[in-house]
């Protein structure tokens, strides 16, 4: 029984290594709510964030490292938008339009991320870690 689950958690990182090379060194985890209790758990867990950051405004902007860029738009009401970088090289991006909540937290090297939401009420989170 040992040796099965051993095996199984074996191919398990394997498959997990081999995304992450075709990645090109990176690997991203997204998080999108399947329910209104998740959508609100997301928006907490950024409201919580934008107090730990003391953060005033729908948008926000972190960046520790070198050769960062980030941007957020936003067009009508009610969005909150984080871009979080750590690390150098990353580049993040953030289009919402009404009722949206989204964070893009990068650490490491040279991430990318490019994401937009509309038709209303979207929300979410994407962690993305670069070697």
């Amino acid at each position: 029984m040992f040796a099965k689950t051993l095996t199984a958690a074996t191919l398990a990182l394997s498959t997990l290594a081999a995304s992450a090379a075709v990645a090109g060194g990176s690997v991203s985890f997204e998080v999108n709510p399947s329910n209104a209790d998740e959508a609100n758990a997301i928006r907490l867990g950024l409201a919580l964030y934008s107090i730990a950051q003391a953060i005033e405004g729908d948008a926000h902007v972190h960046q520790a490292g070198h050769g960062n860029g980030a941007g957020i738009a936003q067009s009508g009401g009610g969005n909150f938008g984080v871009v979080h970088q750590e690390g150098n090289g990353h580049t993040g991006t953030l289009a919402q339009n009404g009722c949206d909540s989204y964070g893009i937290f990068q650490f490491g090297e040279g991430t990318n991320a490019n994401v937009a939401q509309g038709n209303g009420c979207q929300t979410g989170l994407l962690f993305q870690f670069g070697w």
